[in-house]
């Protein structure tokens, strides 16, 4: 089953539950409108060399589309669809006023020089540019993208509208006019959901809750970061070439440090006692109380979801576990709190920077945690009321909370 035929099935799900008007499960089934563009640049050895590019843009009923920018070589449009359909998704679960997109561009950017990137970037921003704006269309990073990037995406752009527009993308560096609080703003969401989940579905204290993160970069590194200072025993880690399992708990700014020096958290074996290298695939059987996924889509699957053995799985990835998985973790009664909850934080600090830039008034992290928290505290209480209602799981109960609220404003507006 493909991406995009997991994200229907999870629809079909909660529309069948929730009883949901077929014409609006027909239309949030069907992106508004998808891009394709051949992105041509001038390689340093002068030769041209044509890149495909994508942007999907699911549904704007309830603001402008919103989602991240991929550049990686196995980008295909099933993919994108999905992602920009979880977008619109996920911006309904938190209730803000923003629609779902997804772009992509089809390269290995590690293969590529600086000016190479920035060349390619330009000419991407040149074949969209139509359809993107504050307004319009929001991108934002996503996989191997970065402020950077962003930099260069607004600077293009305002050269083609003669004028600076800072909102055109979200996740840029506070000079350009980014926002606090959003370099870790998916795992900060992600935290906060959990701790109200803990407050009523965890059995021990933090000191003793286990705690195990497969995909030990950006989002991965900074939960470890939090979880850590609170208190939680991280007891394994892990990233693209291995994964690093301590039983007696390790600590999240050593490991990172043995990452950036050897180049995988498996180079830290051996640096302290009870530590020992497994595989990807075996740090996610292995045994825990929670386990945050924040790596790749498909970890869990039909394969291995009787092995697992942690109470909570933690989505900060996108569709780390099929909907294959979904069922099987349910019957053993394991809480998967869904990436369209436990990952919006990102999205919602996202919208928070949008906000600002619209303003030219730019809040404290102090302001930004606070709203931050409001809104992911919020989310979480509607989809668990709606679980108990529905007696379903959490992420069923998550897109009922969704769509709901995409089912209101279709038919106010007269969408079909």
């Amino acid at each position: 089953m493909s991406l995009f035929e997991n994200t229907l099935t999870q629809i079909q799900k909660a529309a069948k539950l929730m009883k949901l008007d077929p014409n609006v499960e027909t239309v949030l089934s069907n992106p508004d409108r998808i891009l394709e563009v051949s992105v041509p640049v001038k390689m340093d050895n002068g030769a041209i060399r044509i890149f495909r590019g994508f942007r999907v843009q699911h549904n704007n009923v309830r603001g402008p589309y919103k989602g991240g920018i991929r550049y990686h070589p196995q980008v295909d449009m099933d993919e994108v669809k999905a992602l920009a359909t979880w977008m619109t998704i996920k911006c309904a679960v938190v209730n803000i006023p923003l629609g779902g997109g997804k772009g992509g561009v089809i390269v290995d950017p590690k293969e590529l020089s600086l000016r190479e990137l920035e060349r390619m970037t330009r000419r991407y921003t040149m074949a969209i540019s139509n359809f993107i704006g504050p307004d319009i269309d929001v991108p934002a990073p996503d996989v191997y993208t970065n402020p950077q990037i962003m930099a260069w995406i607004v600077d293009e752009y305002s050269k083609i509208h003669g004028k600076n527009i800072p909102g055109v993308v979200t996740g840029k560096s506070i000079a350009i006019g980014g926002s606090q609080g959003r370099e870790d703003a998916t795992s900060q969401g992600g935290v906060y959901v959990l701790e109200e989940v803990l407050k009523q579905y965890g059995k021990k204290d933090v000191k003793d809750t286990r705690v195990i993160i497969q995909g030990f970069g950006n989002a991965g590194s900074h939960v470890a970061r939090m979880l850590h200072a609170k208190g939680f025993k991280i007891i394994g880690v892990s990233d693209s070439k291995g994964a690093l399992y301590c039983k007696d708990g390790l600590n999240p700014a050593d490991a990172m440090t043995c990452k950036i020096e050897g180049g995988s958290v498996g180079e830290c074996y051996g640096s302290g006692e009870a530590c020992e290298m497994m595989t990807n695939e075996q740090i996610l059987v292995a045994d825990c109380d929670i386990l945050i996924l924040s790596a790749l889509e498909n970890q869990i699957t039909a394969a291995n979801a009787a092995q697992v053995k942690a109470g909570i799985i933690l989505e900060l990835a996108n569709g780390p576990v099929n909907p294959e998985a979904d069922e099987i973790l349910e019957g053993m009664g394991v809480k998967v709190i869904p990436d369209i909850l436990a990952n919006a934080g990102g999205v919602t600090v996202s919208y928070f920077e949008l906000v600002q830039n619209n303003m030219n008034y730019y809040w404290t992290a102090e302001e930004v945690q606070t709203k931050l928290k409001t809104i992911m505290v919020a989310a979480w209480q509607s989809v668990h009321d709606n679980s108990l209602k529905f007696d379903t799981s959490f992420r069923a109960a998550a897109y009922i909370s969704a769509m709901r609220r995409l089912e209101e404003a279709i038919k106010m507006r007269g969408g079909y």
